[in-house]
């Protein structure tokens, strides 16, 4: 078991910071997700734990040793890469046992491993075929297996599902949980898709600019955003920009209540709530944090009715019964509950601005 932790790790290139002072700690037997858009320095923080990229600053320490300075081949993590990078000349089991082979594990040894990790990513029976003679998802669960079978300290994937289709994608996910949780190994991997982060990490770190942004379990992101950006990212869009007096805040819609649990300092604050948690207000509706709002769009999504609206100048997206009718221009009220109200950091100004203007 290997916890890992990240410390004031940094990397640049030339004058471009890739990554700038992470700071992560990664208990043994967790699955944490490195989430963010392209070029926000996930895979660079990867590829540093792995020891493809060495530090421009900070260190990496597994159960609080530095590894920094330990080769990548001693250091007892292993990468599953976005390609599979299998040899094409080598059948399954001889793929599968490479590693293995290269440590100067005896045959049969090898032999015995191979077929019980191919068991787990259930492939059984597939050992003589050749890489070019599997699908997508069956070369994906050899790399996968490949990774496994030597018992990793720490297993790194990077954008493991990115080339698989979308019903593969969801059965690679529970595959990858399910291996990850039984062998209990501490498990990091690359994504851009929030809805895989949430899927298979215990905790999400989301990533903007080479900066760590927000840290925590995946509710938190969806319900407890840190900045304007975070919620953004998750798809919420639901901004709204007031002035707070104790409980109450002042906005171009009129007065928002907020609920106990939201603690934030009085003056200037942007107040978000996600588009699942806004209500149509009607006649059996209390009058509390009801506001008026003009209907841009109208899209059927099968499930629900997605409504696009302007609320005090603002573009708002609220999922409404797929029932609804509705026209473009209808004027409606809705009702912003309390206790999904929540107050958010207002980053418009990137990280990236920032750092050039300090």
């Amino acid at each position: 078991m290997t916890d890992v932790s990240l410390q004031q790790l940094s990397r640049r290139f030339g004058d471009n910071v890739a990554v700038r002072e992470l700071n992560l700690d990664i208990a043994s037997g967790e699955m944490v997700a490195f989430l963010g858009p392209s070029g926000c320095g996930k895979t660079t923080t990867l590829r540093m734990i792995t020891g493809l990229l060495q530090p421009s600053s900070g260190d990496v320490l597994f159960n609080g040793k530095s590894v920094v300075d330990i080769p990548t081949e001693r250091r007892g993590a292993v990468m599953v890469f976005q390609k599979h990078l299998l040899f094409p000349t080598m059948n399954v089991a001889q793929n599968v046992g490479f590693g293995l082979k290269m440590a100067g594990v005896d045959k049969k040894e090898i032999n015995r491993r191979v077929t019980e990790i191919l068991e787990l990513v259930e492939l059984p029976e597939l050992e003589t075929r050749k890489a070019h003679e599997l699908s997508g998802g069956q070369q994906q669960r050899v790399a996968l297996a490949r990774a496994l079978v030597v018992k990793p300290q720490v297993l790194l994937l990077d954008e493991p599902l990115a080339n698989l289709d979308a019903n593969l994608r969801i059965t690679m996910r529970q595959l990858i949980r399910d291996i990850q949780s039984e062998m209990g190994i501490t498990a990091i991997f690359v994504t851009h898709d929030q809805e895989e982060a949430v899927m298979l990490a215990d905790r999400v770190a989301l990533m903007f600019d080479g900066v760590l942004q927000q840290v925590g379990e995946p509710d938190a992101f969806y319900q407890r955003p840190r900045t304007t950006r975070v919620a953004q990212f998750f798809r919420n869009s639901n901004l709204l920009p007031g002035v707070k007096t104790g409980t109450m805040v002042e906005t171009e819609v009129g007065p928002i209540e907020l609920d106990d649990h939201v603690s934030a300092d009085d003056g200037p604050v942007v107040l978000t709530v996600r588009p699942e948690e806004v209500r149509i207000a009607d006649s059996s509706s209390a009058a509390t944090n009801v506001v008026p709002a003009v209907i841009k769009s109208v899209i059927y999504m099968g499930t629900h009715t997605q409504l696009i609206a302007d609320i005090g100048g603002s573009s708002w997206s609220v999922q409404a019964p797929a029932t609804m009718t509705s026209e473009e221009g209808a004027r409606i009220e809705f009702q912003l509950p309390k206790k999904h109200l929540w107050i958010v950091e207002d980053d418009s100004v990137s990280a990236a601005e920032e750092v050039a203007a300090s």
